[in-house]
């Protein structure tokens, strides 16, 4: 079963996600794409693996500008999934940021 980080863990495991930070009970990164394609590129990338990992991150596209915001919300904070999930949209991003 998935178990909330302490405050701790999560200051231990953003040292390893350095374009990430917390807001509360969310993780959060904004990423700048050469463009829209771009962008939706990721996305789509992102999607999919969100999908195969059936841990959703809330995303916020503003032409080439999009951010991921992550919380497992039935949980109410933030867990391991939540920062197994931002190494991996820190995977997907390189392939695609400007």
């Amino acid at each position: 079963m998935t178990e909330l980080l302490s405050d701790d863990q999560v200051s231990e495991a953003l040292q390893h996600l350095p374009a990430w930070q917390r807001d509360g009970a969310e993780l959060h990164r904004t990423v700048e794409f050469a463009g829209f394609s771009q962008a939706i590129q990721a996305v789509n990338r992102i999607a999919e693996i969100a999908e195969s990992e059936d841990h959703h991150p809330d995303i916020d596209i503003r032409f080439n500008k999009v951010t991921f915001h992550l919380s497992t919300h039935w949980k109410g904070g933030i867990t391991a999934n939540d920062t197994s999930m931002a190494q991996e949209i820190d995977n997907a991003v390189e392939q695609y940021a400007g």
